[in-house]
């Protein structure tokens, strides 16, 4: 094995000055030829082909390094038709040469312990001699691959030869430097096109318009996470004439969680056609998405029902953060606590029947998701419920609207980052007269 320290100056002929300028030239055109060629793929193919030419040898191989298998992988096979080879960090010549940074030179491939024949059995290629190059980020120096060149036409590989190898190998680190961005940009893409489809899919959950219903005025406000959450409000007009207030979030981020938000959309809207119920309407919604809600994924939610003729609150919660009902006349709070376990937990999970609560003029029905309370701040400190209830309080006599964007606000001014670690979702309302 050799590495790059200062060697003695070896004797040469004529012949082999030619060869030398011939390898140099090579390396010339092939930096000519990356300057114009931004496909990493044929960049790849190209240094390996020319390395290979410039040093005088059968065939070359380039292999990429996978981090998460710790394995090398032929990303490039010259003169060879040969499926892929994965060779282990540490395992073969190319191995050794990836897990120890140094230039391996081997002359004599059958007299080396580390020599793997398996690739000459299936081909009926036979190796004689490797000269293998680690190929090392010019970024942050991780291991990024290995340039192997086999069978030197004329004698051993030379030290010369170990120094222009180190010149390509330089080339082909910096090419797969540059399929790795390539790659990352291409996930990052891919992300950023999933969560846009999840925020666009998310966006369809908050009503675009409420109903007007004599005597109550009501108003959303939702914020959505960069990382795109489950949230979803709705309010529905009952079979028996009732308001139905929805707020729920699904466990999780990203596009799937959105996806069967739909899904609950859909089911409840369906259900809704025949049943008024809070109760019952989460018991069979809960029936009606339990293989939807796999892999550990619930739902939590609250359904509130007000009669807008008798003025007459009823609720049913699964496993939801506490919605709140404000009384104008004390400026006290109700707390509309769980009934209930969440969505998915159990499959024929049952929920009771809240009592009634009675709304006065100027009452107030607040519901939220728990990011609005659980919102963190620098100190660690929770936004929590009495901020909430504080906000509420001091805007009481402010239209809905005023009272919603108050509270969204004040938790955007609390929470620390450009972007709250969960979604923000408000749904309320009021009876005015």
């Amino acid at each position: 094995m050799s590495t790059l320290e200062p060697r003695p100056i070896e004797p040469f002929s004529l012949d082999a000055l030619r060869h030398r300028l011939s390898g140099l030239e090579k390396l010339l055109e092939l930096t000519r030829h990356l300057a114009a060629n931004i496909d990493p793929d044929l960049i790849l193919q190209r240094i390996a082909q020319d390395a290979c030419d410039a040093i005088d040898c059968d065939r070359a191989s380039l292999y990429q390094y996978d981090h998460e298998a710790e394995v090398l992988i032929t990303r490039v096979a010259t003169e060879l038709e040969i499926a892929e080879v994965r060779a282990p960090l540490g395992h073969g010549i190319s191995g050794s040469a990836a897990a120890t940074g140094q230039i391996v030179n081997v002359a004599n491939v059958a007299a080396d312990p580390r020599w793997n024949s398996s690739v000459d059995d299936r081909t009926g290629y036979r190796t004689e001699s490797i000269l293998a190059a680690p190929l090392r980020s010019g970024n942050d120096g991780s291991l990024l691959g290995v340039l192997e060149l086999f069978n030197k036409r004329d004698g051993a590989f030379t030290g010369f030869d170990e120094e222009l190898l180190l010149a390509f190998s330089q080339h082909a680190a910096a090419a797969l430097d540059r399929l790795r961005l390539i790659e990352q940009l291409r996930e990052q893409h891919a992300v950023e096109t999933s969560l846009n489809v999840a925020r666009d899919i998310q966006r369809g959950f908050m009503p675009s318009q409420l109903p007007h219903v004599t005597g109550y005025e009501m108003a959303t406000w939702w914020f959505p996470n960069q990382a795109v959450g489950g949230d979803y409000c709705d309010v529905l007009r009952l079979p028996d004439k009732r308001l139905g207030l929805v707020i729920a979030d699904v466990s999780g981020h990203g596009i799937g969680p959105s996806l069967l938000m739909a899904s609950v959309r859909a089911a409840l809207r369906a259900l809704i056609l025949q049943h008024s119920s809070p109760e019952a309407l989460l018991e069979l919604l809960g029936r009606a998405l339990a293989c939807d809600l796999q892999d550990g994924r619930f739902i939590t939610m609250v359904l509130a029902a007000i009669d807008p003729q008798v003025h007459v609150l009823e609720f049913a919660n699964a496993g939801h953060a506490p919605a709140l009902c404000y009384h104008a006349h004390d400026a006290s709070f109700e707390s509309l606590e769980s009934t209930g376990l969440p969505l998915g937990v159990l499959d024929e999970a049952s929920y009771s029947r809240s009592k009634p609560i009675s709304l006065a003029p100027g009452d107030l029905v607040v519901l939220c998701t728990d990011g609005i309370v659980e919102a963190m701040n620098e100190e660690n400190e929770l936004f929590g419920r009495p901020r909430l209830e504080g906000i509420i309080r001091a805007h009481a006599q402010s239209p809905v609207e005023e009272i919603v964007r108050a509270v969204g606000r004040a938790v955007e001014a609390h929470y620390v980052g450009e972007s709250p670690p969960d979604d923000l979702t408000i749904l309320a309302a009021r009876r005015n007269a």
